[in-house]
């Protein structure tokens, strides 16, 4: 199989990128140019400080035995519509879908979730509802102090993960009518049909 040849107007966009970009320095070139030993011998001194490439400050460890309280995250502004973002707030709005979790583990939700949602987008739904539940409650006679609520801390986060966070405009955590704090809305975006 042979490869199309370009258009003139596709020509023209990739000489304007190919003149856009700048080389890399010679050292960066010549590293990239040089194959890779199969095997490294030892750590490289000069190794990727990650928390400097992913933007994380480093700040001084807190002295021995100081326990930090956790901050309440700060809410974005909401990329949807702020009267119908209030509406669905309020349990104005119905869900045109909804998902039990209930009783699954993470690897039987996650699936079923993104299916789910992907489902619901490929049918033009707006607003669904995925029902998650509070968590088990505390045993107060536990030694071990126990993270409650496993698919409720993990849905928001897969919501924002590929292939779901293309689907998904808002998460937001549903009125009481709809299951309060065990479920969330999710606001899907308009499907592009063509």
């Amino acid at each position: 199989m042979s490869r199309r040849k370009l258009r003139a107007e596709e020509r023209a966009l990739w000489q304007k990128v190919a003149h856009s970009t700048t080389p890399l320095p010679e050292a960066l070139r010549r590293e990239a140019q040089t194959p890779e030993p199969a095997v490294p011998s030892a750590p490289r001194q000069d190794s990727l400080d990650l928390p400097k490439a992913f933007g994380i400050s480093t700040a001084k460890p807190l002295p021995h035995g100081q326990i930090t309280t956790p901050q309440p995250v700060q809410r974005g502004k909401p990329a949807m519509d702020k009267k119908t973002f209030g509406r669905m707030r309020r349990g104005k709005l119905v869900p045109e879908a909804k998902i039990d979790l209930h009783g699954m583990t993470l690897d039987q939700a996650h699936p079923a979730l993104t299916r789910f949602i992907m489902t619901s987008y490929s049918r033009g739904f707006r607003l669904v509802l995925v029902i998650t539940g509070k968590g088990q409650r505390d045993d107060p006679h536990d030694p071990i102090p126990r993270q409650r609520g496993v698919l409720k801390r993990q849905v928001p986060l897969w919501l924002k993960m590929a292939p779901l966070h293309s689907a998904v405009l808002e998460v937001s955590e549903a009125h009481v009518r709809h299951g309060g704090g065990g479920a969330y809305y999710v606001y899907l975006r308009r499907t592009s049909r063509t």
